[in-house]
């Protein structure tokens, strides 16, 4: 029984709650190693880079939030943070530099605004994810606000689901343009119809076994089902329960659910999750997505007449206290309060009337949190890095945006709209392995030196034709990518990286031209 597993076996993670207020009373150095891996649970990390403060990890159900919400987040971090808050790419909110003896005040301002940060790490079920326009896109094929609700209702504080074998990861989604990386989850409900003739019937066709980390990024098998809205969450019942009993345990590096359906074929889990809903279930129907994709940056038209919502780009993610409360200002200004994170570091206001349209695009707000980025910028996302996480190898946010804005210089108008995904370690929070350019931080030895490094991927994508990204580059100073990049990213537009997936004697040039070698 490895570490992990023997202290869920001598104690529930959820159980550490009634232990929080005697630590917050004797500080953190009286909570002992089991009890720091527990407060996991309840989304509180103790960080090597930053010891005796605590990470808070906040779930946001589908994105879905409130001004008022997020206005308690953002006074929780000038209040007991640092001022500083991150939007992650499972839309979530981090924010840093808590103490354990503050943590009963945090958690009472934000169970009074109705968040909580249950079950936001370990072996449990996480942040049930659904696009960030669900419920007002006009294009949305089915509803999931309701089925992701329902499922997040299911799952917190209930012992049942608080000790898998490692974390499950869940996303349900009704959007056609593949704006959430649903082939990188464990459990990922795709919109799916079947033609009647006169009708179509629609619903969800379900993928099972996806994940990104250790390992690399496994493509999330169909598991030939279709399921319509009403038997969908008996259906992740089933997934969920047969992971937590049959899922491995013995290695945490080999725990995941792909494993056990890399153990059991699909055919067999497809039977299996039958016998635990108790019916046969219909063949997967004929998957409602499109091949293009849509990060909902911009001000679009919603289902609603006379109503828009408007994408907002947050900079790799992190902003600061007042930031939030000025967008939070905002969206009660030019809409009706409510706001949404998706999960490509973004923020949506919903409900602008068209008479406030205008209004709203020329806010000088939005010079920094801009609904027409630049190509480059546009597509930018990025993990924690190594100035808060422990796992990352590199410093990855402002690195990102350093070389975002070097490589804008060097090839101006040329640039065409691009994802660049950064991820500090093999761990893959920042979804590099879906990306057109994947960076995956390291160390290398540079003249006798150990220096940040990365390898670079391309060609990544997730949706109806996903593709594992192809490393191209390996051992890459971080101070040379500008220039690396430079010669790069001409010949691997989105288009030709999807085509001709890296390869070729362009790529070659691109190599022997920066002086790196290809990975073999």
């Amino acid at each position: 029984m490895n570490k992990i597993e023997a202290l869920k076996h001598e104690r529930d993670g959820l159980a550490v709650r009634e232990m929080i207020a005697h630590y917050a009373e004797h500080g953190w150095e009286s909570i002992p190693e089991a009890d720091v891996q527990r407060l996991k649970w309840h989304g509180l990390f103790l960080r090597n880079p930053t010891p005796g403060f605590f990470m808070l990890r906040v779930r946001i159900p589908g994105g879905h939030s409130a001004s008022f919400q997020l206005r308690a987040l953002a006074e929780t971090a000038s209040s007991y943070g640092n001022g500083l808050l991150d939007f992650t790419t499972r839309q979530q909110v981090q924010v840093r530099h808590l103490r354990i003896n503050d943590v009963p005040a945090v958690f009472a301002k934000l169970e009074a605004v109705g968040l909580t940060s249950l079950q936001t790490g370990m072996d449990t079920v996480r942040n049930v994810m659904t696009c960030p326009v669900s419920g007002i896109s006009p294009d949305e094929v089915v509803e999931t606000e309701s089925l992701v609700r329902a499922i997040t209702e299911e799952i917190l504080n209930n012992p049942a689901y608080s000790n898998l074998p490692r974390k499950l990861n869940v996303a349900v989604t009704g959007c056609p343009y593949n704006c959430l990386h649903m082939e990188t989850q464990d459990l990922a409900l795709v919109p799916a119809y079947y033609d009647l003739g006169h009708d179509r019937c629609v619903g969800f066709n379900v993928l099972v076994g996806g994940k990104l980390g250790s390992g690399g990024y496994r493509i999330a098998t169909p598991l030939d089902v279709f399921v319509n809205p009403a038997d969908a969450l008996e259906v992740c019942r089933a997934v969920m329960g047969l992971y937590r009993d049959h899922g491995p345990r013995e290695n945490r590096t080999q725990a995941r659910l792909a494993f056990l359906i890399e153990d059991w074929g699909e055919t067999r889990f497809r039977a299996e999750v039958e016998a635990r809903v108790g019916k046969t279930l219909a063949r997967a129907g004929v998957d409602a997505r499109k091949t293009t994709e849509q990060d909902h940056l911009g001000i679009f038209r919603q289902r609603d007449r006379g109503m828009s919502y408007a994408g907002l780009k947050v900079l790799v993610g992190r902003l600061k206290a007042d930031a939030l409360l000025k967008i939070a200002a905002m969206a009660e200004r030019y809409g009706n309060g409510e706001l949404r994170i998706a999960a490509n570091q973004a923020l949506v206001i919903t409900n602008v009337s068209d008479r406030k349209v205008g209004e709203l695009a020329e806010e000088s707000l939005l010079k920094e949190f801009a609904y027409n980025p630049s190509p480059l910028y546009k597509g930018l996302v990025s993990c924690v890095g190594n100035d808060y996480c422990n796992l990352a190898v590199i410093e990855t946010k402002s690195r990102a945006v350093e070389t975002a804005k070097a490589l804008e210089k060097r090839l101006g108008e040329s640039l065409k709209p691009i994802t660049m995904h950064w991820s500090g370690c093999p761990a893959g929070c920042g979804n590099h392995a879906v990306a057109d350019i994947g960076l995956l931080g390291k160390k290398a030895k540079v003249d006798g030196k150990v220096v940040d490094a990365v390898d670079i991927y391309v060609g990544g994508r997730s949706g109806p034709d996903a593709k594992p990204a192809i490393k191209l580059m390996e051992d890459v100073p971080c101070d040379k990518l500008p220039m690396v990049l430079e010669g790069l990213v001409p010949y691997h537009t989105r288009e030709k990286m999807h085509r001709v997936r890296g390869g070729g004697p362009k790529k070659q040039a691109a190599n022997k031209e920066n002086g790196i070698a290809s990975a073999a």
